[in-house]
């Protein structure tokens, strides 16, 4: 009777975040996450002393950093992961307009460490990469305008998001950074070609970048050199790639022992581009595999878990973000092991480099989020419903 004459209260979710949070996340992804970074500073223990010598620092200079900033970045994972969608979107739409602007001003206050390619602006005790923040924004920024452009009477969302991809693709040509440019454009390909488009319009995309590849190998000495260098049937022994190659070779099946490799003296991109090869020449074939099986537990069970999601934002977000993040895994490793062209490239979460691994921590902490356990019903029951049965 006091319910009919007051009404009902509402039902207030009572339930403790941590507890909450720790039910809905993919804890198989974290623990995934989690290992990748041991595995991290378990090689920079190996790689990095080398180039510390060189440099005239501590042994343990690099790995400490490198736990420092790993430190960093599972904590913002953590914190990432514990947002709603909204709030997702809300963070990344903020973090991809600083890193804009940052981007775009590289040119002329940027450094490029002797590298040739303009990418980071020195801060003097450390240095900041835009790419790497640019990403995880770009790819929530571009879903939510690809999704918002499906909707009755909703904006050109498909044109916008093109249109930013573009912006964003020739700003990092012009560092030059064509494998950033190209990670950003297979995203937003990728949610594209998940959201419905025709295949006839990805051919034509597909068409324009050989034709941009083209154009850059004809115009960029920097873009040509690593080309031909990839293409030519003999590896110069004396490159980066020739010790890589050696390095894999010798490790065999269980590698020559921890501690006992040689290529870390010989690269000096060992702790970051070529972090893969150390792996393989002191650890052997085993650990190469232990790695491949983390990336592809990863990607598997995010996009599993996206399939029963019926939201088209966190769908399309999801999926850019996974695909994105496996993909530099994959192109980091085929690098190192002659199946791509050089691209200068970081492996996610193992490779040392404060950019990368607080980066990383926001793509995958976006990840957790969109990819938590919600109250909805399954894919199947909803179409069952709407078609009547």
């Amino acid at each position: 009777m006091t319910e009919m004459v007051y009404g009902t209260r509402p039902v207030v979710n009572v339930d403790p975040i941590l507890p909450r949070w720790w039910r809905t996340i993919d804890r198989w992804t974290m623990a995934c996450i989690v290992s990748l970074f041991g595995l991290g500073l378990l090689l920079g223990l190996a790689s990095s002393p080398p180039l510390a010598a060189k440099n005239g620092l501590e042994p343990f200079y690099y790995v400490s950093r490198q736990a420092f900033f790993g430190g960093m970045a599972m904590a913002v994972m953590i914190g990432m992961s514990m947002m709603t969608p909204k709030m997702v979107r809300r963070v990344a739409v903020l973090g991809f307009a600083v890193s804009f602007v940052a981007l775009a001003f590289l040119p002329f206050l940027g450094t490029d460490f002797g590298k040739g390619a303009t990418r980071w602006y020195s801060l003097g005790f450390a240095s900041v990469q835009p790419s790497e923040f640019l990403k995880p924004g770009f790819v929530v920024l571009a879903a939510w305008l690809l999704a918002a452009g499906q909707t009755v009477g909703g904006p050109p969302g498909r044109m916008y998001s093109f249109l930013i991809t573009m912006v964003i693709v020739v700003l990092l040509a012009l560092q030059p950074d064509f494998g950033q440019a190209c990670l950003v454009l297979f995203s937003w390909g990728v949610m594209y070609f998940v959201g419905g488009a025709p295949m006839v319009l990805l051919l034509t995309i597909a068409g324009i970048v050989v034709a941009g590849g083209w154009f850059a190998y004809a115009n960029s000495e920097h873009f040509a050199r690593r080309i031909d260098g990839f293409l030519s049937p003999d590896v110069d022994p004396t490159t980066q790639l020739g010790y890589a190659t050696n390095a894999i070779r010798e490790g065999g099946f269980f590698g020559v022992g921890v501690g006992e490799g040689q290529v870390k003296w010989s690269l000096p991109d060992a702790h970051t581009d070529f972090i893969i090869a150390v792996a393989a020449e002191e650890y052997g074939l085993v650990l190469v595999l232990i790695i491949l099986a983390l990336y592809a537990t990863i990607v598997v069970r995010s996009l599993m878990r996206l399939l029963k999601e019926r939201d088209i934002f966190i769908r399309l977000a999801g999926t850019g973000l996974v695909c994105s993040f496996g993909v530099q895994a994959m192109i980091n490793m085929g690098v190192a092991v002659r199946l791509l062209p050089a691209k200068g490239m970081t492996l996610p979460f193992v490779s040392y480099g404060g950019s990368s691994l607080i980066a990383g921590g926001i793509t995958v902490g976006m990840l957790l989020a969109l990819t938590r356990t919600r109250p909805q019903g399954e894919m199947g029951d909803i179409l069952m419903r709407r078609m009547g049965r």
